[in-house]
């Protein structure tokens, strides 16, 4: 049995969901307890039990389907997450622990349908670009098994990549989450720190630890992500979203290239990137390079600077008592932390948080950073004679990104000339995870690729829709596209997303004495559609929006002639008098047009 995209198996089931019974039955049969991918798998009576608590309630009536976004969907965890019931081992067995409740993500993800089918295996510690330094073997490459698949969250990569659950939960510390994705076809959210708690997570780097998603599609990650996410007081690193970044990219597309690309001779993969980004600008995308040393001095602080520092002290533990049961490499690592003193750990701070200021300030002037996501890959041969200088390749692209509070999105791209995945990685400044998912979409859409190692061809998805943090605003004169005012929405970050049209319930009026020349949409029971344009603008700054709107304007709430009920520009009916009625040119532009030739 193959599963693919998280949205067709809730559209599977949705009409009938007695019938993920037997589809469990199915599925957990053909999971192979042989696979090291997996270093546990939920037993019969666990899959019974998740699916009892959502069928019961559903047969009881107190839930409906629609209080399962993730009705019945099966789901992998890293081995490093809590799901009580479930050991956890961080790929050591000396480590293993019984949790005695789920991790905060696992309990939302599992009070919204999903059902947990294992845990899987990774780069012991989450140490690690790899997949190769776990005690329970290296997880190999699905396109290829001489290849790495990479880490540390290989597992949970692997197991989507093969269509054998719809989505999966990893950790990125350095690019764990989004190095695998590269190497497997498949996506990879690597989130705003703070927006997925870390409660129940086994800490790496605790201050830039954080959840990642693995799925085929970016629209069903990002699903995930709003499911998973929000502020957790038990999290001491947990974060409220502010609400002030865009909803998408804006229409003109700008993204900073690095001005200085970096293969390691790998041709295959530079000439993979190369056509990527030809598609980009194919799209309208306008590419810049920038000054890209800033990003690798940053990234090179993770490991080779007292950062490292902070994975001895999330294992200190088992490295002081039982330093054997740790893989010679991670153990290496780890020891590296022991050279650093505090004064060196303060200095590595301000080195942090100067070189992170200047990054931001530098991608404010963009949509994002596009990357490679690995600017190559090896063999797991190959890794074992150069353990360390080859996983810090890896990571040329991904290590500074948590050290400058960044938002990525790994996606499928163009492929090498032997057949293996070489996806890209857009970056982009904290919170712009919505923007980024959104993309995401639009590039898969055009893209043609397959459902990460499986034959099934990606259909075409329609992007995630955030649901909470943007206001959706009707505009009908001044603030449309090209109009004087339309700077007031772009200032704060609004972004269009359609041209439509009211319901007939309307009529247009071009008020006298105004400056910049506004109409007032008032509402009537003999109207016409009026043609208005929708632009998300984020939630914080919907207040300053609206208190730069003079009367007799107002907003308030339109009908579209869809049914659709939106926030939108009206009218007080007094300032009527004396204004000219122009409901019938069906809109402000039209009469504008219209007038002037006139």
């Amino acid at each position: 049995m193959t599963v693919a995209l998280l949205s067709q198996w809730i559209n599977d089931y949705r009409p009938q969901p007695g019938l993920l019974v037997g589809a469990y039955r199915q599925l957990m049969t053909d999971i192979s307890r042989q696979d090291n991918a997996w270093i546990y798998i939920a037993s019969e009576q666990q899959i019974a039990d998740q699916l009892n608590f959502l069928l019961q309630a559903l047969n009881a009536g107190t839930k409906t389907v629609d209080d399962f976004p993730l009705l019945g969907a099966p789901f992998a965890v890293k081995d490093n997450i809590d799901v009580a019931g479930m050991p956890t081992s961080a790929a050591c067995p000396e480590f293993t622990y019984q949790p005695g409740k789920d991790a905060t993500v696992i309990a939302r993800l599992r009070a919204a349908g999903a059902i947990v089918v294992g845990k899987t295996n990774l780069d012991q510690f989450a140490t690690g670009l790899v997949g190769t330094r776990s005690p329970f073997g290296a997880v190999v490459n699905t396109f290829n098994p001489d290849y790495v698949s990479g880490g540390s969250s290989s597992g949970s990569a692997s197991v989507v990549a093969r269509g054998l659950v719809c989505f999966s939960l990893g950790t990125d510390t350095a690019g764990s989450g989004r190095v695998p994705a590269g190497f497997n076809n498949i996506v990879g959210l690597k989130p705003t720190k703070g927006w997925l708690s870390t409660t129940g997570v086994v800490p790496a780097c605790r201050l830039n630890d954080c959840v990642s998603i693995f799925a085929h599609t970016a629209a069903d990650a990002s699903l995930v992500a709003s499911v998973a996410g929000g502020y957790d007081p038990l999290d001491p690193y947990s974060r409220t979203n502010p609400n002030t970044a865009p909803a998408r990219f804006n229409p003109a597309m700008r993204f900073a290239i690095p001005d200085r690309l970096e293969f390691f001779g790998d041709t295959q993969s530079e000439e993979a990137f190369q056509r990527s980004l030809e598609r980009l600008m194919a799209m309208g995308a306008e590419l810049v390079a920038i000054d890209f040393s800033d990003f690798i001095t940053l990234a090179e602080q993770l490991y080779y600077g007292a950062w490292v520092a902070e994975r001895t002290v999330a294992v200190k533990e088992i490295f002081e008592k039982h330093p054997e049961a740790m893989d010679p490499t991670v153990r290496s690592i780890v020891a590296g932390g022991l050279n650093y003193s505090a004064c060196d750990a303060w200095q590595a701070e301000y080195t942090r948080a100067g070189l992170s200021r200047r990054i931001n300030q530098q991608l404010a002037e963009f949509d994002a950073l596009v990357v490679p996501t690995s600017p190559t890959i090896h063999t797991i041969a190959e890794m074992r004679d150069e353990p360390v200088r080859y996983n810090s390749q890896f990571g040329t692209y991904t290590n500074f990104t948590n050290l400058a509070d960044l938002s990525a999105l790994a996606l499928p791209a163009d492929f090498r000339a032997d057949g293996l995945p070489a996806g890209i990685t857009l970056i982009a400044p904290a919170w712009h995870d919505a923007a980024l998912g959104h993309f995401g979409s639009v590039w898969q859409n055009q893209s043609g690729l397959q459902a990460g190692a499986t034959s099934q061809k990606l259909p075409a998805t329609r992007p995630f829709t955030p649901n909470e943090g943007y206001v959706r605003v009707a505009v009908v004169g001044a603030h449309l596209r090209g109009m004087p005012l339309n700077h007031q929405l772009t200032d704060r970050n609004a972004v269009f997303i359609e041209e439509t049209h009211t319901a007939e319930t309307y009529r247009l009026y071009a008020l006298a004495n105004t400056q910049p020349p506004k109409p007032g949409l008032v509402r009537s029971a003999e109207g016409q559609p009026i043609a208005v344009e929708l632009w998300d603008i984020p939630l914080a700054r919907f207040g300053e929006f609206v208190a730069e709107i003079p009367a007799p304007l107002g907003i308030g709430t339109l009908t579209l002639n869809d049914g659709r009920s939106v926030k939108g520009f009206i009218c007080e009916p007094c300032a009527t008098e004396g204004a000219t009625d122009i409901t019938a040119w069906g809109g402000w532009k039209a009469w504008l047009a219209r007038h002037h030739s006139a």
